[in-house]
């Protein structure tokens, strides 16, 4: 309805300049400043007018256009009345101004052409963000019986882009969450990504065992990827506190238990999806306030000075605290402060914290016992 489209109000008067415009307008009007003492205090003729050309080059390095042509004005100004005074102006002050009005015009093209550059980047830096957050989808901070956060965090300081993956839904089989990493960064890793998730929505609340999940998230991958390609993947499942974990070449979850930090390595190694995985669930008893991380593999390589970032002695120092979102926020801190700022790969956390059975559950079935179950 027309009634719900929210408006922008209406702001009059001028905009306030952008701390880059304020710190290169800052910069030609201290030369000017500068050039005009020494001119004063050398007496009436200009000896030093050409100096005033650097001043709007100066502003163009951090200023918009318009406080480039601002500053290349006040300059041309400034020069053409030092020439005015000077008595016995010659042809070379004269040029000087003229070189000082050249020189502005230039400075002006060259800072539009920055300031347009400038904004398209921005623009892709949005559109890619769109794009991470129509493929991941927020979650949280309560996905059926769990607790449930996470957050991604990029290796580009330009764009959030990238093929890691999570989705964590309530299915009529349990809690599912899948955790994944594309072979591969940009647009394709991203368009994996999504196909890998879009079969994952369907097929989590269509199959009732994890290996047939498996199954068809492998064709998926195999029918839109080359050879070379693949897909690293830990698909997890808490069902009435019992946990069910298959594998496909991805880095282990951790389970964090009273203090304690346990890699939940599988019984027999699988390969990524796009190889046929033929995994074997490995199966957990939750108990209340366990909490589960799962993570991509930027999280093992981040490094610094070949240090490996230790997860697995911190995790329970940055993790086990306040709630889940607490918990992801202290891990990045600590992580961005270890590698100082410079990641290598992009890296998708996803924390979950299992409170306890709900009143009235039924006895536990995992889902790769369901079938048997009911034969």
């Amino acid at each position: 309805m027309l009634s719900d489209v929210r408006t922008q109000p209406f702001q009059s008067g001028p905009r306030p300049l952008s701390p880059g415009s304020r710190a290169g307008l800052g910069a030609a009007l201290g030369l000017l400043a500068i050039v005009s003492a020494v001119e004063l205090a050398d007496g009436r003729t200009a000896h030093f007018l050409a100096l005033m050309a650097a001043a709007p080059f100066l502003a163009a390095a951090l200023a918009s256009w318009r406080v480039v042509l601002g500053a290349g004005i006040l300059g041309t100004a400034i020069g053409g009345s030092f020439a005015l005074a000077d008595p016995a102006m010659s042809l070379v002050t004269a040029v000087n101004v003229a070189g000082i009005a050249l020189a502005t015009a230039i400075a002006t093209a060259v800072a539009a052409a920055r300031q347009r550059q400038s904004e398209r980047i921005a623009e892709l830096s949005r559109l890619a963000s769109v794009a991470q957050q129509a493929v991941l989808r927020p979650l949280g901070p309560q996905v059926g019986t769990l607790a449930v956060a996470a957050r991604y965090i990029s290796s580009t300081a330009t764009a959030v882009i990238g093929g890691d993956l999570y989705e964590v839904m309530d299915t009529p089989y349990g809690v599912r969450m899948i955790i994944g990493d594309v072979r591969g960064k940009g647009l394709d890793a991203v368009r994996l990504a999504s196909i890998v998730l879009g079969s994952y929505r369907h097929v989590a609340y269509e199959r009732a065992d994890l290996r047939a999940v498996v199954t068809d998230l492998d064709r998926a991958v195999a029918r839109n990827v080359g050879d070379e390609d693949f897909v690293t993947a830990a698909l997890v499942e808490e069902r009435g506190g019992t946990l069910t974990i298959v594998n496909c070449g991805h880095p282990p979850p951790l389970l964090l238990r009273g203090g304690a930090v346990i890699p939940l390595e599988p019984p027999a190694p699988a390969p990524p999806l796009g190889f046929m995985p033929v995994v074997r669930p490995r199966v957990e008893r939750l108990e209340p306030g366990d909490r589960l991380l799962l993570f991509t593999d930027g999280l093992g390589e981040a490094r610094r000075d070949g240090e490996f970032f230790p997860t697995a002695d911190r995790a329970w120092r940055l993790l086990g605290h306040g709630t889940v979102a607490d918990g992801l926020a202290s891990l990045e801190t600590a992580l961005v402060e270890w590698v100082h700022g410079r990641l290598d790969d992009d890296i998708a956390l996803v924390l979950m914290e299992y409170a306890g059975p709900a009143s009235g559950a039924k006895a536990p079935v995992p889902s790769w016992e369901v079938g048997a179950a009911e034969s």
